[in-house]
């Protein structure tokens, strides 16, 4: 499938999205939305594919929505259903993915943006890399699955200070808050991106998008609900080849060669 705002490329089981609209910082049009919905679509689909990777072409990850796209609808516009119809697809998409995404954030990413960044599983930021709340600045609350990820990885009285104050947070204070996983030098996150790609698709990767399952599961129930879903999914995960060969590589002392399946 070709793409006219994203680059999409698939190299040694590794699948990366490039947001490609440099010139406008990247800021998401339907379109864009639409075409990263259906390349991490087509990313579920090829079992070839083992691992995701999404980043920014240019100086920036994304600015967020285009205001100037969506103004031009008028203003009988909905944006409930703007974000029902575009955001909120894309968003399930990547949640139910269940491979792994790895954000590699090398810039600004704001707005809703910020909220498809965070819906990566491993996010490693540039050090030139910040996020930004920008929604208050037009009187809107923030949106694309912000209120729900943002409060339970840095707690919700800081984003809530990010929400109302619209404030910049550098790399290092997003690491220091617990918004990404690693900072590195901004020359070096294409190479560290692709290394830790290059890893994660090499590796059991039923099993990391069932731990993704796991997870995401256990934050709509209690322990109990969860030791169950961990029994289920568990039983699933131990029909797998990789399992088996991950077993038999222990026993023989040996490095396991897995195969995704």
């Amino acid at each position: 499938m070709s793409y006219e705002t994203i680059l999409f490329d698939v190299k040694d089981s590794v699948a990366t999205i490039i947001l490609n609209r440099p010139n406008k910082l990247n800021a998401f049009n339907d379109q864009m939305v639409e075409e990263t919905t259906a390349a991490f679509k087509q990313s579920g689909r090829d079992k070839d594919i083992r691992c995701v990777v999404l980043t920014g072409n240019g100086r920036a990850f994304s600015s967020g929505q285009d205001l100037s796209a969506f103004t031009e609808r008028g203003d009988t516009v909905s944006i409930g259903e703007h974000l029902r119809l575009g955001y909120h697809k894309l968003l399930k998409q990547m949640v139910q993915l269940e491979k792994p995404i790895i954000g590699a954030i090398n810039g600004i990413a704001a707005g809703a943006a910020c909220g498809v960044a965070l819906a990566t599983d491993i996010r490693i930021a540039a050090d030139s890399a910040s996020f930004m709340l920008a929604f208050s600045k037009i009187g809107l609350i923030p949106d694309s699955g912000v209120n729900w990820l943002l409060p339970r990885l840095i707690g919700q009285a800081r984003a809530y200070e990010m929400a109302i104050t619209a404030d910049q947070i550098p790399a290092d204070k997003a690491l220091a808050w617990g918004l990404v996983n690693r900072v590195v030098p901004a020359g070096q996150l294409a190479e560290v991106a692709a290394a830790w790609a290059g890893s994660l698709a090499a590796g059991p990767t039923v099993a990391f998008g069932l731990t993704k399952r796991a997870m995401n599961q256990a934050w709509n129930t209690d322990l109990f609900g969860a030791l169950e879903a961990e029994a289920y999914i568990q039983e699933i995960a131990g029909r797998t080849h990789d399992n088996k060969e991950g077993v038999a590589a222990f026993l023989e002392k040996r490095a396991a060669q897995f195969r995704g399946m």
